[in-house]
């Protein structure tokens, strides 16, 4: 959904809507962009409850320090690990092109199932046609106003490859049968593709949370460090993250404890920390 907010500096950069724009001027343009307006207004006042609800869709309320798993493409044809609840990747680490063939499987596999998908940020990824970025999005991103001073239509690019990231995603989780979802995470990683330039992530980042959020059910959360995070956006805002799951390296989840309690990268709580030995394993704050 298209936030009604902006950068708390009026020169810096920030995320404006033509949503907003619009609403203020009371001059609507599509059905598509009043949907878009209504979904903001009805976010505006359930916000305070996003984070909760979040967690409880992306491990099925099972509790805090319940122990679950994550697995995508490379656990496949090998055994599954188990646990109270998985997390299960759409993508073959990279968007666009790269899908888990075994994602059917996987999720099947799951239970209490929830989904991440590979976020990134490259120039090839704006070209508009049948892998990168779809016309729809590239339609869509007009009605993103950009920062002020900015590079407008480069930010209007980039929000269209993240909505083109998440739309593929949920046609590919959709073309295995999976439907209904009620959180999505982000993985976001510098291992991924990224920009030099932080404005152009962070827009490709928030078309990925809008797309997935015109579905007013579904709750976002990413997947990071604090350190990935800030390398690749910075400290510019990023809108409509319910909640953080936090990768530590820990081998022995030593660090579970100390990660829950600490603030977290986004603003948003902390709800999942991973630590990795034998497979990815994760557990709830």
């Amino acid at each position: 959904m298209l936030r009604l907010k902006v950068s708390a500096n009026p020169t810096g950069p920030g995320i404006v809507s033509s949503a907003c724009a619009r609403y203020s001027a009371r001059v609507p343009r599509s059905r598509w962009s009043r949907a878009l307006l209504i979904v903001s207004l009805l976010a505006a006042s359930l916000y305070a409850g996003a984070a909760n609800a979040s967690a409880d869709a992306a491990t099925g309320s099972v509790g805090s320090g319940s122990s679950g798993f994550d697995i995508s493409y490379p656990q496949c044809g090998g055994v599954y690990p188990t646990g109270a609840f998985g997390i299960v990747g759409v993508n073959g680490g990279y968007p666009f092109k790269h899908y888990n063939p075994c994602l059917k499987d996987e999720y099947a596999h799951a239970t209490h199932a929830a989904l991440y998908l590979n976020t990134g940020y490259d120039p090839a990824y704006t070209a508009v046609d049948d892998t990168h970025t779809t016309p729809a999005c590239q339609a869509l991103s007009a009605t993103i106003e950009g920062t002020r001073g900015g590079d407008v239509p480069a930010e209007r690019q980039a929000w269209a490859v993240g909505c083109s990231e998440a739309a593929r995603s949920v046609d590919y989780a959709s073309s295995q049968g999976i439907t209904n979802l009620s959180a999505w995470w982000l993985d976001v990683e510098t291992a991924n593709s990224w920009s030099d330039n932080q404005v152009l992530n962070q827009f490709a980042i928030q078309g990925v949370i809008d797309m997935l959020e015109t579905d007013v059910t579904v709750s976002v959360g990413i997947y990071s460090t604090a350190y990935q995070w800030h390398q690749i956006v910075g400290t510019l805002p990023v809108y409509g993250v319910a909640a953080e799951w936090v990768a530590t390296g820990d081998a022995a989840g030593t660090r579970v404890a100390r990660v829950c309690g600490a603030p977290g990268f986004t603003g948003a709580p902390v709800t999942l920390v991973q630590y990795t030995s034998d497979f990815d394993h994760d557990v709830t704050c």
